[in-house]
């Protein structure tokens, strides 16, 4: 089974003819499509026209949860099946996610910036961080992501909100999302997106949260209106932001949330751990050997 590995990394499977390729080089993406069985797709967009190119495809294989960059549709029509793998990322988003509030609170970003400089001792009074402990933290999402993430928050002494579409009156830490908002002094994502969470925090809901907030993101950048977001933080009302995702990606080079010092960034990769990898290959491995027997997938979307 021919099986296109659309990132930039080589790995083995017993009975899978593997081939990668980079998620930059369109050129080699297209000459390998028209003898792929399977694809497993990391960020890159998956197209119809890539399925066009593709009459062999079978099975669209996410290494991850979120499948908004997969053409779902153009997927159905063409009988390829789509699958995910929940979960298989959730330690390392959720450490990432804790990683992401401590530097924005720590102030890591001037203070690297400043400790490269050779300026050292001291430091300035804007610099002082603060500490997750004693702090109420809100969670959008109540899946695996956040259920770990509350579990190591609480053990620092933070005291830990959520919500979710559906409410869970019967417990205490759930919240309607806009009473979360008001209560948070860091907010963190963790919901798919969809036509319905689409600029969920716009500029209406961000100035809901107190004075000096920070906005962390691990899930999707188009939750939150990334102007809505420059604006809150530039104005003062929001005191940081640290966020894995962005509504374009790769980001541009010019895009102003990059320009500002109380936001702490990476580039899409808070699921990026060996570890990570070894569970989505044993998963992915896994539904190329049901494909080839004809069993049912695993976590099959479409």
């Amino acid at each position: 089974m021919r099986v296109l590995l659309h990132y930039d990394r080589e790995h083995e499977e017993p009975g899978l003819d593997i081939v990668s390729c980079s998620e930059q080089d369109d050129a080699r993406f297209a000459e390998l499509l028209p003898d792929t069985e399977v694809l497993w797709h990391v960020l890159h967009p998956v197209t119809a026209a890539d399925m066009d190119r593709a009459p062999r495809l079978r099975l669209i294989q996410k290494l991850g949860t979120g499948v908004n960059t997969i053409d779902l549709d153009a997927a159905a029509e063409r009988g390829i099946a789509v699958a995910n793998m929940p979960g298989r990322n959730a330690q390392a988003v959720a450490e990432t996610s804790l990683l992401l509030m401590l530097a924005a609170l720590r102030r890591v970003v001037p203070f690297d910036a400043r400790t490269r400089r050779g300026e050292g001792w001291p430091a300035d009074r804007s610099l002082m961080g603060g500490e997750l402990a004693g702090r109420t933290v809100g969670l959008l999402g109540g899946g695996e992501i956040a259920t770990l993430l509350r579990g190591m928050l609480e053990a620092i002494g933070a005291t830990v909100l959520y919500t979710t579409r559906r409410p869970r009156p019967e417990d205490p830490a759930w919240r309607e999302l806009d009473e979360l908002l008001r209560a948070g002094d860091i907010v963190s994502v963790h919901i798919p997106l969809t036509d319905e969470t689409r600029h969920l925090l716009d500029a209406g809901r961000l100035a809901l949260l107190p004075e000096g907030a920070i906005v962390v993101n691990t899930a999707r950048g188009a939750v939150i209106d990334e102007k809505a977001l420059v604006a809150a933080l530039a104005s003062g009302h929001l005191g940081g932001a640290g966020l894995d995702v962005f509504e374009e990606e790769p980001v541009d080079a010019g895009n102003p949330l990059l320009a500002l010092d109380n936001v702490v960034v990476m580039p899409h990769v808070a699921w990026l751990t060996r570890e990570t990898w070894d569970r989505y290959f044993a998963v992915a491995a896994e539904n190329c050997r049901r494909l080839a027997r004809g069993d049912g997938l695993l976590h099959r979307v479409r």
